[in-house]
């Protein structure tokens, strides 16, 4: 068999990797769409690397639009299979292709207005509300745990991976030409000490292992918890200094964690008495799917609940749905704490409270999660002082700053943590996937000091022999 690496392969969006066998079976480890790579992105999501009409299976680790945002693409361009994922994750996927699919049709409609007046071709969306119907008649809910035959010849296991909720690394077991192999695909890795989640789960030993590697090099251990941070700034920011504290959050899980955090300074009586905005309907939207699933909570959530039914809510709270509201509060001079998408600042409202708010040093924008060095969360965290936003440059005057303990990624001890449950001595490959590649080389040596005796890191569009 073979497997190609169309996605995620040196950089960390896009994730997509085709496994074909010999009998020309074939079963793809995600559609994710690449975001934040520049000019490129677009071309990019075009060009699978492959024919969605020869896919038979699609095997689903989470929901972030990095993993499942070509999804409806694929299914109309042709595929026709199964895609198999955690209720969990499904019912993420929903929410978050139909806002993707709007955010397109509502940019393709705004780009072409100009484009009729210039005489130049009309754009149309990667995908519409309806191909996103389509795809999910497609979606089959698999447990955590459970083991499926799929095909004559391929069982699969998913095992929770702790970095979202829903998440999962994906196993598969191929019997070929009387031999059984055996594959992990990691997915994304969450912590051994998330707010929310449970730890990743181990794993029965793989022959082959695809290992993301976006934190690859690094630890995000920080001097303090996340609540005293988040305290410490809330109050430099909003108290001391009458300033907006700005945090550009993804949706789905890191908005979730600062809401919990927040919730527990109030229930110890610390939380800042500002108004509290989470400008982003699709969170609204997030939180209600994770209030759905409290069974994938860790034990200190869970124990939580007991005293308080509604751990992601406090006072001083209010969830933002409309734009007329978005816009308004770039006019309220009162100091707040204004939490929005997307988590790389490099679309959604919050680039519009950014630009609002960026030249003012009373000001402060809080990063809390990985940024792609193109995006323009990434440039704030590079300390650029001159940053472009929708095509205007604009003075850093504003305080920049990040909390990387939040990070939903686990670090590199997280993922060698991961994989310690396997014998390397049986492990004939580890490829490395979602990362950038400098990274991935310095993660490469720390994993063959573990005893694994190959470490790969294919570059896109690669296809290797197994």
């Amino acid at each position: 068999m073979k497997i190609a690496f169309h996605g995620a392969a040196r950089n960390v969006t896009g994730s997509k990797h085709l496994i074909t066998l010999n009998n020309g079976i074939k079963v793809l480890l995600d559609c994710g769409m690449f975001q934040g790579m520049g000019e490129e992105t677009e071309s990019m999501n075009e060009d699978f690397g492959f024919d969605p009409r020869k896919v038979n299976y699609l095997l689903l680790s989470h929901a972030h639009i990095d993993h499942c945002g070509l999804i409806p693409r694929l299914v109309a361009k042709g595929f026709k299979g199964e895609i198999f994922c955690t209720a969990a994750t499904m019912d993420l996927a929903r929410i978050l292709l139909m806002d993707s699919a709007k955010i397109q049709t509502q940019d393709a409609e705004y780009s072409n207005k100009h484009r009729k007046q210039k005489g130049l071709p009309l754009v149309h969306p990667l995908y519409t509300d309806d191909d996103v119907i389509e795809a999910l008649r497609l979606f089959k809910i698999m447990e955590y745990n459970e083991e499926r035959e799929i095909d004559p010849r391929i069982t699969i296991r998913f095992t929770d991976a702790g970095h979202i909720i829903g998440s999962a690394a994906v196993h598969l077991s191929i019997l070929e030409e009387g031999k059984l192999t055996q594959i992990t695909f990691s997915g994304d890795v969450g912590r051994y000490s998330d707010l929310l989640l449970k730890s990743p789960q181990t794993f029965p030993q793989a022959d082959y292992i695809l290992l993301e590697s976006t934190y690859g090099d690094s630890l995000h251990k920080d001097l303090e918890p996340t609540q005293g941070q988040l305290l410490e700034v809330i109050h430099q920011t909003c108290i001391l200094k009458g300033g907006k504290l700005i945090i550009p959050a993804f949706s789905v899980g890191r908005t979730q964690e600062i809401l919990y955090a927040l919730n527990s300074l109030e229930l110890k009586g610390k939380l800042p008495d500002v108004p509290y905005y989470v400008d982003s309907p699709l969170s609204l939207k997030a939180t209600q799917v994770l209030e759905d699933h409290t069974d994938l909570f860790n034990k200190d959530v869970k124990d939580v609940l007991k005293q308080d039914s509604d751990i992601f809510k406090f006072k001083g709270l209010r969830f933002i749905e409309t734009t007329e509201e978005s816009k308004a509060l770039n006019t309220d001079p009162r100091p707040c704490v204004i939490i929005s998408s997307s988590g790389m600042a490099e679309a959604g409202r919050v680039k519009h409270h950014i630009k609002n708010n960026i030249g003012n040093e009373k000001n402060t924008i809080l990063m809390v999660g990985y940024c792609e060095p193109n995006s323009l969360g990434g440039r704030l965290l590079a300390g650029k002082p001159i940053v472009s936003i929708f095509g205007d440059e604009y003075g850093v005057k504003a305080e920049v700053r990040s909390i990387k303990s939040m990070s939903a990624h686990g670090d590199y001890e997280d993922l060698l943590h991961f994989i310690s449950c396997q014998d390397p001595a049986l492990v004939k490959t580890v490829f490395l996937v979602h990362g950038e590649y400098d990274v991935q080389q310095h993660f490469r040596e720390k994993i063959l000091a573990k005893g694994f005796q190959r470490v790969e890191i294919p570059e896109r569009h690669r296809e290797v022999e197994l």
